[in-house]
């Protein structure tokens, strides 16, 4: 015989199990080659399932690669990672493609995400804006990432959000793409900042 206690006790291990379990979806988004596989393939403890293939020249037509011209490769589909925040909390990073030909991919991207994050470079700074608002109009909590490339002018995150023509709020953070705990930095910001914003939502939903 089962007593109520251990039925109760069973009852609570089962819900520990499936906090323990969660695991939220990131989408990695912004221009190209403004560094979305670079981030996703340095925070990533798995080894990130990438998708690219070397430029053509048949795109280099429609490709813009002004500022990023030793770029010889590009992702088609997703870059995919998986990173642990904490026990018990995983992100499932979803890199999206950068030109325009494949955004109709964002859509089903997008799909049950959490949050984003819009990387940008400030030498191509207007690369970003389909990015930013694409979740602006879906409402999916989004970070701009800023990726300091070596040699770029150096803005402060008002600058940008200024230029940018942000919501109030809206994050903006410095960062280096290639750099495991910077690109981890930017994760925890996204998760704090979608957290709030959809328990928002939550409480004027039913205020």
């Amino acid at each position: 015989m089962v007593s109520e206690h251990s039925d109760a006790s069973d009852a609570s291990e089962a819900s520990d199990g499936e906090t323990a379990a969660l695991a939220l979806k990131i989408l990695v988004a912004g221009g190209f080659g403004v560094g979305k596989t670079t981030l996703v393939g340095a925070v990533s403890e798995i080894r990130p399932l990438r998708t690219e293939e070397l430029l053509s020249e048949a795109g280099q037509l429609v490709d813009d690669t002004d500022g990023v011209d030793q770029k010889v490769t590009t992702t088609v589909a997703m870059d995919f990672g998986r990173i642990t925040i904490r026990s018990g909390l995983s992100l499932y990073l979803f890199g999206t493609p950068g030109q325009d030909r494949f955004w109709f991919l964002w859509d089903e991207l997008s799909q049950g995400a959490l949050g984003a994050v819009v990387l940008a470079d400030t030498r191509r700074l207007e690369d970003c804006f389909p990015a930013v608002d694409y979740f602006e109009h879906r409402h999916i909590p989004f970070v701009v990432a800023v990726n300091c490339f070596a040699g770029a002018r150096t803005y402060g995150a008002h600058d940008v959000s200024r230029a940018l023509d942000l919501d109030q709020g809206t994050p903006v953070v410095l960062c280096d793409a290639r750099d495991r705990d910077s690109g981890k930095e930017v994760l925890i910001r996204l998760v704090e900042y979608a957290g709030r914003m959809h328990t928002a939502r939550l409480l004027d939903s039913v205020g």
